[in-house]
């Protein structure tokens, strides 16, 4: 029996890589939340746990989850910050755009359909761009070209990328019974389950555009 359980709760069992890999997510989830409370940072602390889950994944899943969201955010913040402020921005004045076409109508209306595509041009745009971010090193204009490279490249996976993001913010806002139990699941893990998952589906169409990774000391 005793060897049944030592067997179980070993790293190397399926239990214990599982649960290993839940103890990142949710470390990770929790210093998101923590870096992500003066709002304006929220882009490089969802850059810091794309840089986290995609190390736990390129790494063998045994790491430091506050170490690894710590250089993602640090490293990435600069550039992440301006690009989501400027993606909230130009996406402000899309719904800003859509309501005062929706309320006149007429041939408004054409517009207001531009707007939407425009605005799901946006966001396909920034969920791709902050993994990307995180993966490489580059130049703003180069990170935005590369990450409509990467979205375009998979079209399927772009699609599954976008449900990844949307279902749950739209299940937390339209289930209002159920709100709390939701705010929990985003403090505890739900960040950090998406990203992983954003991982998972990423990772090998990064591979082959990234070095081999470096055993840490």
């Amino acid at each position: 029996m005793g060897r049944l359980i030592g067997g179980l709760l070993d790293n190397d069992s399926a239990f214990g890589r599982i649960m290993t890999k839940l103890g990142i997510i949710i470390g990770a989830n929790l210093m998101f939340v923590l870096f992500s409370m003066p709002v304006v940072t929220i882009g490089p602390a969802i850059t810091g746990l794309h840089y986290c889950m995609l190390k736990t994944l390129r790494e063998g899943g045994v790491i430091n989850p506050f170490k690894a969201f710590w250089t993602g955010f640090k490293t990435n913040i600069k550039q992440a910050m301006i690009c989501t402020l400027s993606a909230a921005l130009i996406a402000a004045v899309l719904v800003l755009d859509i309501r005062f076409c929706t309320y006149y109508g007429g041939v408004l209306t054409a517009f207001k359909y531009a707007c939407y595509a425009l605005l799901l041009f946006l966001i396909i745009e920034v969920i791709y761009l902050l993994p990307v971010m995180a993966a490489f090193e580059d130049t703003i204009p180069h990170l935005l070209r590369n990450a409509l490279f990467f979205a375009s490249r998979r079209p399927l996976k772009m699609l599954l990328a976008v449900a990844i993001h949307v279902v749950p913010v739209a299940v937390t806002v339209l289930d209002t019974h159920l709100r709390p139990l939701y705010g929990f699941l985003w403090v505890f893990c739900a960040g950090g389950l998406i990203a992983m998952m954003m991982a998972e589906l990423l990772i090998s169409d990064f591979e082959e555009f990234l070095p081999q990774p470096e055993a840490e000391d």
